[in-house]
């Protein structure tokens, strides 16, 4: 094999009579260049050191909660409070861009602690939850009690009743004597001031007189207006009625 004169450099790459290199080794070294600036170990300028990107360990970093469940029951408000035909009666559509929205029906974070099936309403919030499995509860805005008619306290769901009668208490019909004609009681109904549902909440085996029930009364929710019960837009009640059970736990704070 021939020398190359001194003082001449080999050819370069590309060049008559440059060495070729196996296609593998080519390879290998293309890799290994690639492997180098991922683990970030390249220090040569590669044109992003422009961008300002961090390349800080992310190993310190919490993972984020899984999302929201997804239910069925609850979508987009057009479609939880369009009109319904249930029972028989025609409950209309309720206008929903003028309730808040933190008074729609949603699943959320479970605010309250208490086992799942448990209904907790916070009365100064205006706010009812049912505590699902998970760390989350469905929420539902309510009306409840005006100064003087508000009632706290642990009990249970003793019974339910669709499109139930309204008997006024006595006390009720004293105050108001226009409700002697429903002093026997007024049938369900679109009118009816429980609505189409209601859940009967007792406490150490006696009725608290108190209902968690319907109204079409949609403009009520989130104010204290009622007698002491607790109000829901009649399209909630039906959908809580349908997730509660007999002796469900009731927490009113």
């Amino acid at each position: 094999m021939s020398e190359l004169p001194r003082n001449q450099s080999s050819p370069a790459a590309g060049e008559p009579g440059a060495p070729v290199l196996p296609r593998r080794l080519l390879l290998q070294g293309m890799g290994a260049t690639a492997l180098m600036a991922a683990s970030g170990c390249s220090t040569a300028s590669s044109g992003f050191d422009a961008l300002n990107l961090d390349y800080g360990s992310t190993g310190s970093i919490k993972p984020m909660r899984p999302s929201i469940s997804v239910d069925r029951q609850i979508t987009s408000p057009d479609v939880m409070y369009a009109a319904v035909t249930d029972g028989g009666f025609s409950v209309p559509e309720v206008p929903y861009q003028k309730i808040k929205p933190q008074f729609r029906r949603q699943i959320v974070v479970d605010p309250t602690g208490e086992a799942p099936g448990t209904i907790v309403v916070h009365t100064k919030e205006c706010l009812l939850y049912l505590v699902q499995p998970g760390g989350e509860a469905i929420r539902y805005g309510v009306g409840v009690g005006k100064a003087g008619f508000s009632w706290s306290g642990r009990a249970n769901i003793q019974y339910g009743r669709e499109w139930p009668t309204w008997t006024p208490p006595r006390e009720m019909i004293q105050r108001r004597p226009e409700l002697v004609k429903w002093q026997n009681g007024q049938p369900g109904g679109l009118d009816n001031p429980l609505g189409a549902r209601a859940l009967y909440i007792f406490q150490n085996g006696q009725d608290t007189l108190y209902r968690i029930h319907g109204s079409p009364e949609w403009w009520s929710i989130g104010q204290s207006v009622s007698s002491g019960c607790v109000r829901l837009i009649n399209q909630d009640i039906i959908d809580l009625y349908n997730r509660a059970s007999k002796r469900n736990p009731v927490v009113v704070i």
